[in-house]
C-alpha cells in the first residue's frame, strides 16, 4: 500500500470543515483590513530564498527541498511566504501601478525539510500577511493587530504579544560589533552550528535551540541598548499605537526571531493552550526594510508576519473550542423507480442551482436504506417522490427533525424549504450573531438534542 509521505497530514471529514471556517474567518478578517489575496508558485529559483532569507539560516542550510529541473535550474520548494511575495512586487512592478503601501495576505503550502513531531511538519500551510511600502510605526501596530485578532474570534484565550526591536542598519551593525566582542572568549563552548554564525550573522546565535539556554547567551548585550535616535523613536512609536489600539503587549530582549532580512520591530504572539507546553507561540514577523532591495526592486519599507495553520487548529482542539459540526445538508431526494430517479437528478439541479445543499441516491438502495443515509448526512428535509405524486405535481415533504410530513406543490416547494429553513435558523436568535461575528457554532440546542 502506498502511503502519505512522513510529515505530511491528509485532511478531510469534520477536520477540513475546520479548516475551510479558519480559512473564512481569515478571508473575512482580512478583508476588514483591506488586505488582498495573493498566490505565488510553491516552487521558486533556489536564489530566490538563499538572498531572501540569508545563506546562515537553519531553513536555508538544512531544511528546504531543493532540486534540479529538467532544464537543469536549481528549484526550491517554497519554504516560507514572504520573499516570493516581495519577488512578485518586484517583478510586476507593484510599486510603481499600485497605491503604496501594499497590503496582501496569502495561505498556502510551504515545505520544510525537519524532523516531524507536534506543531511541525514537512509540509504545513501558512497564512501570513506582507504590507509593504511604508515605514509607519503604525503600520507595524496593525499588523501586530491581525492574528490578535485573529485568534479573539476564534475564541483562544490569554493572547500574549511578545515584542522587540533590532533597530535600523546602523544600529544593528553596532550592536553586531558589540556582540562580537562579547561573544569572542567563549565561542568555543558554542554548538557547531553557532561557531559558524559567529562569523557570517552572530545575531543568530541569540537564536539558536542547542545554546539558548546557556548563561553567556541570557547574559549577552540587548539589541534595544544600541539604537540610534531614529530607532529608539520608532520603537516608541509602536508600543505608543498598540496601546492606542488596546493591544496588551510586553518587551522580550531576547527576541529577535529566525531569518536574516530582519530589523526594527520584531514580534511573536502566544496564546495560553493546556498542553502545548512551554512553547506557546502560535505566530511571528516583524519589519523587513532592506528585503526589496536586496532582491533586485528599489530601497522599499515593509513589515508582515506569519502562523502555521496546523499549530492554530491544533490549539483550538487542545483548548475544546468547536469551530465545525458534522456536514448537514437541506434536503435529500429519495426515489425508488427509474422514473423517479431522472426526476431526483432534475429537481437537485434546480434546488443547488437555486442556493439548496442537497445529496440524493447513487448506490440504487432502498428506501429505508435511503432513510438511514439520510440520517447519516444530517439531513433536514427529506423530499420523497412518488410516481404518482409526481403526476399530480406533488411531492412528499418530511421535516427530519420533527418527522412531520407534508405534502406539497412542486411550485411552491421552493418557498416551502425557504419558509422552514429560515424559521429552523431563526429558533435561535443568537445563531445570526455568531455567525454575523464569526464566533463560532451555535451552541444553544444542545441539551434538547
Amino acid at each position: 500500500m502506498i502511503t502519505k509521505q512522513k510529515g505530511c497530514h491528509d485532511i478531510y471529514g469534520i477536520e477540513a470543515k475546520k479548516w475551510k471556517y479558519v480559512n473564512s474567518i481569515i478571508d473575512s478578517l482580512c478583508e476588514k483590513y483591506n488586505y488582498q489575496y495573493i498566490r505565488t508558485p510553491i516552487f521558486e529559483s533556489s536564489e530566490l530564498f538563499h538572498r531572501g532569507m540569508g545563506e546562515t539560516t537553519d531553513v536555508v542550510t538544512k531544511e528546504t527541498y531543493d532540486f534540479k529541473d529538467r532544464g537543469e535550474r536549481n528549484i526550491t520548494l517554497r519554504p516560507e511566504g514572504t520573499a516570493g511575495i516581495i519577488r512578485s512586487y518586484i517583478e510586476h512592478k507593484m510599486y510603481g501601478n499600485m497605491p503604496q503601501p501594499v497590503k496582501l495576505y496569502y495561505i498556502g503550502t510551504m515545505y520544510r525539510y525537519e524532523r516531524p513531531q507536534s506543531g511541525r511538519d514537512r509540509e504545513l500551510t501558512q497564512f501570513g500577511v506582507e504590507a509593504i511600502g511604508s515605514n509607519d510605526p503604525m503600520l507595524d501596530a496593525e499588523v501586530i493587530s491581525i492574528p490578535v485578532n485573529l485568534f479573539k474570534l476564534l475564541g483562544l484565550k490569554e493572547i500574549k504579544v511578545k515584542i522587540n526591536t533590532l533597530g535600523d542598519k546602523e544600529s544593528r551593525e553596532t550592536y553586531k560589533k558589540t556582540l562580537i566582542e562579547y561573544l569572542k572568549p567563549n565561542i568555543d563552548t558554542l554548538c557547531e552550528d553557532c561557531k559558524e554564525r559567529y562569523t557570517k550573522n552572530p545575531l543568530r546565535i541569540l537564536d539558536c535551540k542547542i545554546d539558548h539556554e546557556k548563561e553567556m547567551i541570557q547574559n549577552a548585550p540587548k539589541t534595544i541598548d544600541y539604537l540610534n535616535e531614529a530607532s529608539k523613536e520608532h520603537f516608541e512609536q509602536v508600543k505608543k499605537y498598540l496601546t492606542l489600539m488596546d493591544i496588551d503587549y510586553e518587551i522580550d530582549t531576547k527576541l529577535v526571531r529566525g531569518l536574516d532580512y530582519y530589523n526594527h520591530t520584531v514580534f511573536e504572539i502566544e496564546a495560553h493552550v493546556e498542553g502545548f507546553g512551554s512553547n506557546n507561540v502560535l505566530a511571528g514577523g516583524g519589519r523587513y526594510n532592506g528585503l526589496v532591495s536586496a532582491l533586485g526592486g528599489p530601497e522599499t519599507d515593509a513589515v508582515g508576519f506569519a502562523l502555521g495553520l496546523g499549530r492554530v487548529i491544533t490549539a483550538l482542539d487542545l483548548e475544546k473550542i468547536e469551530i465545525a459540526k458534522e456536514t448537514t445538508v437541506d434536503a435529500f431526494i429519495m426515489y425508488v423507480s427509474q422514473t423517479e430517479k431522472e426526476y431526483a437528478a432534475t429537481l437537485a439541479q434546480e434546488l443547488r442551482m437555486n442556493g439548496f445543499q442537497v445529496d440524493t441516491e447513487y448506490t440504487n438502495r432502498g428506501l429505508k436504506a435511503q432513510f438511514k443515509q439520510a440520517d447519516r448526512l444530517g439531513a433536514k428535509f427529506l423530499l420523497i417522490l412518488n410516481d404518482e405524486d409526481l403526476k399530480n405535481d406533488i411531492i412528499k415533504v418530511k421535516n427530519n427533525s420533527t418527522k412531520e410530513e407534508e405534502e406539497v406543490e412542486i411550485d411552491y416547494l421552493m418557498y416551502y424549504l425557504d419558509e422552514h429553513l429560515l424559521e429552523e435558523e431563526e429558533a435561535c436568535d443568537c445563531c445570526h450573531e455568531h455567525h454575523e461575528h464569526g464566533s463560532g457554532t451555535c451552541h444553544c440546542h444542545d441539551e434538547e438534542e
